[in-house]
């Protein structure tokens, strides 16, 4: 692997500029939506809005209805991927994710004393995916596959290792509370897991790079072991940059590496944010002091408030307006930036659903608030 030259040397603010505009969270890019997730590889989606979202910070122009289409033709599908968690993905990319992440998804649910402990073995949910072309022809609830399986475990495992997708079950967010699912029309990749996992490995470092070996394992969930078995094998295609502490970080060539002063505009990521949860060391985006008031103890992590490519607060739909809190004082420049943001997104979430997340409002009676200020009304 090439090593880092004395001037590559990266700080921890160069690296928060890297993951940003990788990210598109420096500028919002003049792309479609499959483009755009294609930039960023994913967008976990076990809530429905937060694709939405995501993209509403990241894309000039984003219409909510060209994702809806998006979803519905599956050029983009959500699916059970990355931290065994749903995510939204370019159809081309989910074959060889889908492969790379096999090894996880597998042992996660076929090892599980809740699919064991019925006299299940891993054949028969092999024997039962084999025939997922004829169950998921169309789309199905959970319920309805669970009732033509003798098992009902069976359909715990196959749901989350599967070559399976959810279908868009209606409004506001393409997918409602109860869950439909479809064979994939795009199957897993044949190649080998750790073969697949390159494929990982590059979309990873391009969408959140430069990171170290246990960043691309947080990431995705997979042994580090195994992750730098798949890094050892890209030796020639991978560049080694020195970052804070020496510390050695890989990355891809072309990738965005913006200098450390380039300016950060406020950003109101949506909740579970990938910039949030892509790394073993989220200092790169959350201050130590505010992770826990951010990523609660259950793994909730609430809608947060970036203020020069750093979270310093949550924000909230209340009233059809929306209320930032955050954990420090703020300038009035800081604010001006955060009001012109809250107010578009106001406008945003009330023309589709004007409570997004709220059912997650608990959490803001146990949040320290040092500023509150609301927009939009």
């Amino acid at each position: 692997m090439e090593h880092a030259r004395p001037d590559k040397h990266l700080t921890a603010r160069t690296l928060n500029r890297a993951t940003l505009a990788r990210q598109l969270l420096l500028r919002r890019a003049p792309l479609d939506v499959a483009e755009g997730v294609r930039a960023i590889t994913a967008i976990q989606s076990q809530s429905a809005p937060s694709p939405y979202l995501a993209l509403w910070n990241r894309l000039a122009d984003f219409d909510p209805a060209d994702l809806d289409v998006a979803f519905s033709s599956h050029r983009i599908v959500k699916a059970t991927l990355m931290r065994i968690t749903l995510h939204a993905v370019h159809a081309e990319d989910y074959p060889l994710l889908h492969r790379a992440m096999q090894p996880t998804l597998r042992g996660a649910r076929l090892g599980d004393a809740r699919f064991t402990g019925e006299g299940l073995t891993p054949q028969m949910a092999d024997d039962v995916a084999g025939r997922l072309g004829e169950l998921l022809a169309e789309p199905r609830t959970g319920a309805q596959v669970t009732a033509d399986l003798a098992h009902p475990q069976l359909w715990w495992a196959l749901r989350h290792y599967a070559p399976i997708v959810h279908a868009p079950t209606g409004g506001p967010w393409s997918f409602g509370a109860r869950p439909a699912y479809v064979a994939s029309p795009h199957p897993s990749s044949s190649a080998d897991p750790d073969e697949a996992a390159q494929h990982l490995v590059r979309r990873y470092l391009q969408s959140f790079g430069p990171a170290r070996v246990h960043d691309v394992a947080r990431y995705a969930l997979i042994q580090v072991t195994r992750a730098r078995r798949v890094v050892e094998t890209m030796r020639d295609e991978l560049i080694g940059r020195q970052g804070p502490d020496g510390v050695e970080l890989l990355d891809v060539e072309g990738a965005p590496l913006p200098e450390e002063d380039t300016p950060a505009p406020p950003r109101l990521l949506p909740m579970w944010d990938s910039v949030l949860l892509a790394y073993a060391d989220r200092s790169r985006i959350i201050p130590p002091e505010y992770r826990g008031h951010v990523i609660r103890r259950n793994g909730d992590t609430l809608p947060a408030v970036l203020v020069d490519g750093q979270v310093a607060g949550v924000w909230r739909a209340v009233d059809g307006a929306v209320e930032v809190t955050t954990f420090r004082p703020l300038s009035e420049a800081d604010w001006a930036g955060i009001e012109q943001e809250a107010g578009a997104l106001a406008d945003f979430v009330a023309e589709r659903d004007p409570v997004v997340y709220g059912r997650y409002r608990n959490w803001w009676a146990k949040l320290p608030a040092e500023q509150v200020r609301v927009f939009g009304e």
